[in-house]
């Protein structure tokens, strides 16, 4: 067992890439035998490049490199569930916004309202959309933390056995139901109906477990560690306990503080060189650090990096008010626009732009809104981290503004008439270059579906996403039609797509509403929920941002890094937070029932370690500033303010700036492009289409056969992995196996009958034609990784590997229905996997199929094409370097992948 302790700026990126370089040596381990868990999808992105590089250079070809699993406990459970688990093949997973609705839409069944808080010795019931998120809090460190149930009262018990229940009836899990599956199958043993397979997969392959950012794990999470480690396997955990910031996510720093007494035969080793960090940042975060002392593990962090201390660079500044302090964040970052800097030893000079600058807070809901204002004023470029505030932007309100005309009035108790001259108003407002002649056309858009009658009409036409696809197109809103320069455009799509993610959300836990229902539900949730529900969610799109000023939490900041960072409204009960009143997850869980429950509300220990996370996110520049809030409540200096003042390194009146300037550049950063193929084959169909589903964010509007094609892959899947063990399904059994794992969440009783009669027959006809090969399965839903450049990476899974009667070795690509994409795209996915498998396995495989269960469609199979397998490495490399230079454009005429798109409004006009 290995504890590494890592201070901020460390490298220790690279130094668990060389610890997993060092097992992939051994001649033993093969990479299936290797996880690694990273805290976030992004950094397992960087940690999975760092491996792939570094193997290749100390190691040379090393094939199987996709069976290593690099990435999130939650996606680690969710892959190896539907690897290995068929009762949860068909499970969608909720996000936590979805989670909120899905409790909303079945208050009653989720157990929501009946539910009791107990408010100064008396009970009080939880009201649905009010108390949702407390609700989900409760039901979260029930199922996560180390509970006595006996303390319990009885029908909380039996209100989380029965919110389980909801989701297993509708297939879904939600985070902590990920989690909480995969660790109770854990338990199990290897000859249990259900669990058996993934146990005895875990046995049998998992031998190394590396889990990054260990101060963050809570106690489910270490039983799921326990659990990958019950048969053995050698653990090493990399943190830093000065770190710990989620501890209301039920994570606890007594975790990593003691490690080495929970797991024998630790080896300890420190990384305390600060690689990131002037030695002026490095000597404020360290005197921070050492705040908590003996409540942190012993370490000394030093500056070991290349970035220069110059006087003036760290900064604590009082203000009379939060207006002159967002006058003079603003006034700082057009000075410093241009300022040379050196993003790496022995690098030329670039000048720094506006996404080099963040501007970090304690709470972005409660103390940014000045310096917001003050952004717009002057016009400089700003993106609130995730979605924060999403329903603060003028393109926004605009878009709300559509909904509410469609009902006839604005949301609430207090309701006024919507007009046709009030959507005007907003979307001139909104300043995206539209004028009354493209507002006619949106009008008419809006006055059809108001005139119809939605207890008839087909809900496939006039879902809530389609309405507003239709608006933006009959408006012809483009992004070169946002007046000011490209940024301008970006940014307004950026936050229109991410509206579009507002309507998924809603629109897929309540779909089956009564269209009527639909509609006036949607203008209440964006009236009373969804501005708190998006206040300030980790959720983020795209792969790039767009250069323009960071504004952000803390807690989001975490693992990031900027030349210059701005930690302003340093209050007195602000940062330090104080604990605020009203009602917690205490007053619905008997406090004596989780251990060491005041971690949830958190303690100055907590808040010590917050603000030592915001200072060393700052490369060269920092600046702490004060000033005092409106309510008297946060009218004096935080305490981290005064102690900062106190810092040698640290000026309380501002030095003048060096005067040299370069033309400001941004570090445009797409480091680690890891796309799946669906991912892929969009951007070569259209490099613009591309850049509208997964930079900004658009989504598909819901089709009612959803699911179809994933219910038929999930049933082969099953039939395919039982044939690799040695059970061939018999002909009698396959209607249940089609029952199973039918999920088709959108379609109604007639149509959820016709697709099931449709999935039987397609099984049933497979089987007729390809029943007596199942023995020569050699591999099912097999995942491939394509590792064509630095930063450049294709992820999938092959649908099917077998050998022919000709000894051949075929790749199979299933497909449910008619044609959905081009041949040339179809024979670019097949060479992908075919260079997938070579990666794989060292071995060329002959032939490339594509089985098509639609008994209307082709099959085909052709031998695999040398030249094309060569040249696809090219193809996606382009594609990678186009994507990092923002280099997307339209295509150049009118063509059938326009005629397929649903996008195509939001690109050009039809042909």
């Amino acid at each position: 067992m290995v504890q590494i302790v890592a201070c901020a700026g460390s490298g220790k990126t690279q130094v668990i890439s060389q610890r997993i370089t060092e097992i992939l040596r051994r001649p033993e381990v093969r990479p299936r035998n290797v996880v690694a868990f990273t805290f976030t999808n992004k950094a397992a992105a960087e940690l999975q490049e760092r491996v792939s590089l570094l193997v290749q250079k100390e190691l040379g070809e090393v094939t199987g490199l996709a069976e290593m699993f690099i990435g999130t406990m939650h996606g680690y459970a969710l892959d190896a569930l539907q690897q290995h688990v068929p009762e949860t093949f068909k499970f969608n997973v909720l996000d936590e916004i979805q989670t909120r609705l899905f409790i909303d839409r079945n208050s009653s069944k989720s157990g929501l309202t009946k539910t009791y808080a107990r408010v100064q010795g008396r009970p009080k019931a939880l009201q649905r959309y009010k108390d949702s998120r407390l609700y989900m809090q409760v039901l979260n460190i029930l199922r996560e933390d180390d509970i006595d149930e006996e303390l319990l009262p009885e029908e909380l018990v039996e209100n989380r056995d029965a919110y389980r229940a909801l989701l297993f009836e509708h297939n879904y899990f939600d985070f902590t139901d990920q989690l909480k599956t995969i660790v109770d199958l854990l338990e199990c043993d290897e000859d249990d109906p259900i669990a058996g397979a993934l146990v005895r997969h875990v046995r049998e392959h998992v031998h190394y477990l590396v889990v990054d950012e260990y101060q963050d794990t809570n106690p489910i999470q270490e039983k799921l560690i326990r659990g990958l480690t019950r048969w053995g396997a050698n653990l090493c955990v990399v943190g830093d306990d000065d770190q710990t910031i989620y501890q209301w996510r039920g994570s606890a720093v007594a975790g990593i503080l003691g490690f080495a007494d929970r797991y024998q035969g630790v080896r300890t080793v420190t990384l305390d060189e600060n690689f990131r960090s002037s030695r002026g940042v490095v000597s404020l975060g360290q005197s921070i650090a050492e705040l908590n002392a003996g409540q942190r593990l012993s370490k000394k962090m030093v500056a070991a990096g290349h970035q220069r201390f110059e006087r003036g660079d760290l900064l604590a500044l009082t203000f009379d008010d939060a207006a002159a302090e967002a006058q003079w964040i603003c006034d700082r970052i057009e000075r410093m626009r241009g300022l040379p800097f050196h993003d790496a030893p022995g690098t030329e000079p670039r000048g720094l732009s506006w996404s080099d600058f963040a501007v970090l807070f304690r709470s972005v809901s409660k103390d940014a809104g000045p310096l917001v204002e003050e952004l717009k004023r002057r016009g400089i470029p700003y993106l609130i981290k995730g979605l924060n505030r999403l329903f603060e932007a003028p393109e926004v309100q605009a878009c709300v503004k559509l909904f509410e005309y469609l009902v006839g009035q604005t949301g609430g108790r207090n309701a006024v008439p919507v007009t046709e001259q009030d959507v005007r108003n907003a979307w001139l407002n909104a300043e995206l270059g539209l004028d009354d002649t493209d507002l006619d056309a949106g009008i008419a858009i809006l006055d059809r579906a108001r005139a119809l009658d939605l207890r008839r009409h087909r809900r496939l036409t006039f879902t809530l996403q389609q309405i507003y696809v239709d608006f933006l197109t009959a408006v012809r809103l483009r992004e070169e039609r946002v007046p000011g320069d490209q940024t301008k455009g970006e940014l307004a799509f950026y936050n229109l797509g991410k509206f579009s993610k507002v309507i998924t959300a809603f629109e897929q836990i309540n779909y089956k509403s009564r269209f009527q229902d639909l509609y006036e539900r949607f203008v209440q949730f964006l009236t009373y929920q969804a501005p708190d529900y998006y206040a300030e969610s980790d959720a983020d799109v795209g792969y790039a941002t767009p250069d323009a000023v960071v504004i952000s939490t803390v807690h989001q900041a975490k693992g990031m890094q900027w030349p210059a960072v701005f930690v302003p409204a340093m209050r007195k009960n602000r940062f330090p937070g104080k604990r605020h009143g009203g009602l917690s997850a205490f007053h619905v869980i008997p406090e004596k029932a989780v251990a060491d429950a005041d971690r949830y509300r958190g303690t100055e220990a907590d808040e010590v370690r917050l603000f030592y996370v915001a200072v060393t996110r700052a490369q060269k520049y920092l600046a702490v500033t004060f000033s005092p809030g409106e309510s008297r409540l946060y009218t004096k200096e935080s305490d981290f303010f005064t102690f900062t003042t106190r810092n040698p390194y640290v000026l309380t009146a501002e030095a003048p700036l060096p005067e040299e300037r370069v033309i400001p550049r941004a570090r445009h950063e797409t480091p680690e492009v890891t796309m799946s193929f669906s991912e892929l084959k969009y951007l070569f169909e259209c490099p613009y289409q591309f850049k509208l589903r997964f930079l900004y964010g658009f989504d598909h509007p819901i089709h009612e056969e959803l699911g179809y094609g994933k219910s038929l892959h999930d049933t082969l899947a099953e039939i395919h992995k039982r044939a690799i063990d040695g059970d061939i399904v018999d002909m009698d059994e396959l209607d249940d196996l089609v029952d199973r794992h039918l999920n088709v969440p959108f379609a109604g009783d007639e149509l959820t009958k016709q697709l099931r009669n449709s999935a039987r027959a397609a099984v049933r006809r497979y089987m007729r034609e390809n029943g007596e090969q199942l023995h020569n399965t050699l591999h099912s839903e097999q995942p491939i990784r394509v590792h064509v450049a630095p930063g450049v990476t294709v992820d999938g899974r092959i649908d099917l590997i077998r050998r022919l009667d000709t000894e051949e070795t075929s790749i199979v690509d299933f497909k449910s229905t008619q044609r959905a994409q081009t041949d040339e795209v179809s024979r670019d996915q097949l060479h992908v996997y075919a260079a997938g498998y070579r990666e794989l396995t060292g071995a060329n495989a002959d032939l490339v199929e594509v089985l098509n269960l639609d008994d209307s469609t082709s099959s085909t199979r052709e031998i695999i094409n040398e030249e094309l397998l060569l040249g696809i490495h090219d193809k996606i490399r382009d594609a990678g370097d186009a994507l990092r230079e923002n280099r997307l454009p339209r295509k150049s005429s009118w063509c059938d992948t326009c005629a397929r798109c649903d996008l195509a409004g939001l690109c050009r006009d039809s042909k």
